[in-house]
């Protein structure tokens, strides 16, 4: 059976998202059971929402792909502050908090280059 690709899953910052995505759910699966509808939750809709927002983006005009880039952003900075408060709380290590720091900002800075070349094709 011939295996069926999309264009997107070429794209590295949306490689790069899933596995960050396989990341937040192996620290949030440590979290306490009463974070589950909270920091849990939101941790890992907020993961999900990058590899969401670039996918999806993907197949529309440069101008429109930009607009999810950018809520891809959102989505990580949304995800430096539960890894903050999680960190805060002693649900992960400083160690942890460092590494998953260290994955958004090497996605931020795809994104960013991405838009960026959207940007230049544009003009």
């Amino acid at each position: 059976m011939e295996k069926v690709h999309f264009n997107f899953e070429d794209f590295k910052v949306y490689q790069k998202a899933l596995d960050f995505t396989d990341h937040v759910y192996d620290l949030t699966a440590k979290f306490p059971k009463q974070e589950l509808y909270g920091l849990t939750s939101q941790f890992n809709r907020a993961a999900i929402s990058i590899a969401l927002n670039t996918s999806e983006g993907s197949g529309n005009t440069d101008a429109q792909f930009n607009k999810y880039l950018q809520v891809a952003d959102d989505s990580i900075r949304e995800c430096v502050t539960c890894s903050t408060i999680a960190f805060r709380r002693n649900y992960i290590t400083s160690e942890e908090n460092q590494k998953t720091r260290i994955l958004l900002l090497e996605m931020f800075k795809m994104i960013k280059s991405l838009q960026n070349y959207l940007k230049s094709k544009g003009k």
